[in-house]
C-alpha cells in the first residue's frame, strides 16, 4: 500500500518538493559554512520524495549545535520550504482523494522547519537503536 501511496505522492507533489529541496541544498552548499545545511536539505528532499513508510525521530545525541543550526536553517531555507508544504497541502486538500496527501504535506512542515537533530527511519522501527 505504501508503494501505491508513494507513486501517487510522487506525481502529485513529491517531485516538485524534491526539486525545491534540491535547489535549497545546492544554494546552501555554495559556502563551506552552508554545507551541513545543504546535506540536511538533500536528506529531507529524499524523504519528501518518498515519505510513506518512513518517519522522523529525534536524535538523543543532538545538542546545542543542532539547536543553533536549526535557527539558522529556519532563517535561510526552512521558512520558504515550509511555505511550499503549506501551499501544496492546501491545494491537495481541495479534493477528497488528495486529503491524505495534504495531511502528509502538513506532517512534513516541522521537519522542513527544524531538520537538524532528527533521523529518518522506516515506520516499522522508529525506536530501534542504531
Amino acid at each position: 500500500m505504501k508503494t501505491i501511496l508513494n507513486v501517487i505522492w510522487l506525481v502529485l507533489s513529491g517531485f516538485w518538493l524534491f526539486l525545491a529541496y534540491l535547489a535549497a541544498g545546492a544554494l546552501l552548499c555554495i559556502t563551506i559554512i552552508g554545507i551541513p545545511f545543504g546535506i540536511a536539505a538533500f536528506r529531507i528532499g529524499v524523504y519528501a520524495l518518498w515519505p510513506f513508510g518512513y518517519t522522523t525521530v529525534e536524535r538523543r545525541d543532538a545538542g546545542a549545535p543542532s539547536c543553533v543550526g536549526n535557527v539558522l536553517w529556519l532563517v535561510l531555507a526552512g521558512w520558504w520550504l515550509a511555505l511550499g508544504h503549506i501551499a501544496t497541502g492546501l491545494v491537495l486538500c481541495v479534493t477528497i482523494i488528495g486529503i491524505p496527501f495534504g495531511i502528509a504535506n502538513f506532517k512534513l512542515i516541522p521537519v522542513s522547519l527544524f531538520p537538524l537533530g532528527r533521523d529518518i527511519v522506516p515506520t516499522d522501527e522508529p525506536f530501534a537503536t542504531r
